[in-house]
């Protein structure tokens, strides 16, 4: 490896790295300038430009400008050279392999925020002020550490397959197998394969769930809960007529990050089966479009297509923290 250092040839990036930096301090020491020269009353309106800017700046290069784009393309040919209209979203619903990826990505939305909710504020419960509580935390909430892919490769094994007549190495057909079954290739057979890979996803995210519903479950006043056992309320009543009522915007919150990042899966899909097998779904099916089979097009169509889903969700969670704050 050749280490030596050519000043002669690195003279022109040199130039240019200064150049750079000369012309940052001339943009800074104008800006300064005239927000010295400004008026007092403009002083502050200059100011949240000057600091909103670089910002505004970013957002529109990384956002705006590429959302501009891809919905361009997505009223584009294969190839981003011809002009074919809406055939892209007409493809999007009517093809059967488009409706399969429509039909599964379905089935995650309507699923996974529940069996995530459901199962956090379960476990949230359960170890509510335990004598083990922090430590019950703790485990549930180890698989948010591990990466979405590093997660797929560990239940890839999970569900690992061998012939009947092989030792099995992965624990589902273990398990199987000790109870006198026949192991099966779980990852292959529709749409159970969907369920085993949303099992994943519930695994992952049901630490975030437990510790803010935890967190909210802390938060009802003791004088309320205190008032409903005087009055003689059970476990069930309790839960149901105080507990869940008190933490409603809690819940709320978690159902929509869980639909919003549901609605954005690729890791666990993309590691565990390819999107093979009628398992793939909208942000898997953009990337094998777009980077596999170079269909720009219809990449961008099913980009635009996930966008405008998320868009309302994304929308009313504003409102809502807006309402939290007023």
């Amino acid at each position: 490896m050749n280490l030596d250092f050519d000043l002669a040839a690195e003279q022109p990036k040199l130039v240019q790295l200064l150049l750079g930096v000369v012309a940052f301090c001339a943009v800074v020491a104008v800006l300064l300038l005239a927000l010295d020269r400004a008026p007092m009353r403009q002083r502050a309106r200059l100011h949240a430009a000057i600091l909103l800017a670089p910002a505004l700046i970013l957002l529109a290069i990384g956002l705006v400008v590429p959302a501009a784009r891809t919905t361009l393309l997505s009223f584009m040919s294969g190839d981003g050279t011809a002009w074919v209209g809406l055939d892209n979203y007409v493809w999007m619903f009517t093809q059967p392999e488009a409706v399969t990826v429509l039909r599964t990505t379905l089935i995650w939305v309507a699923l996974v925020p529940v069996l995530v909710t459901a199962v956090g504020l379960l476990y949230a419960v359960l170890v509510d002020r335990t004598r083990f509580e922090s430590l019950a935390k703790s485990l549930v909430f180890l698989p948010m550490a591990i990466s979405f892919v590093g997660a797929g490769i560990i239940w890839k094994f999970v569900y690992a397959y061998r012939p009947e007549e092989s030792d099995q190495i992965g624990l589902l057909n273990q398990i199987v197998v000790a109870f006198g079954g026949t192991p099966r290739q779980w990852l292959l057979e529709p749409p159970l394969n969907t369920l085993f890979l949303i099992a994943v996803m519930v695994w992952i995210q049901a630490g975030f769930a437990t510790v803010v519903l935890s967190a909210a479950i802390k938060g009802i006043p003791a004088e309320i809960v205190e008032a409903a056992r005087l009055d003689g309320a059970s476990p069930v009543q309790m839960f149901f007529r105080v507990t869940l009522p008190s933490i409603r915007s809690a819940v709320l919150v978690v159902l929509v990050t869980q639909s919003i990042g549901t609605l954005k899966l690729f890791d666990i899909v993309r590691t565990m089966t390819g999107g093979q097998f009628d398992t793939s779904v909208i942000a898997n099916e953009m990337y094998n479009q777009a980077f596999r089979y170079g269909e720009t097009g219809k990449g961008a169509a099913l980009a635009v297509f996930l966008f405008v889903l998320v868009t309302p969700i994304v929308v009313y969670q504003i409102r809502q923290r807006r309402e939290a704050v007023r």
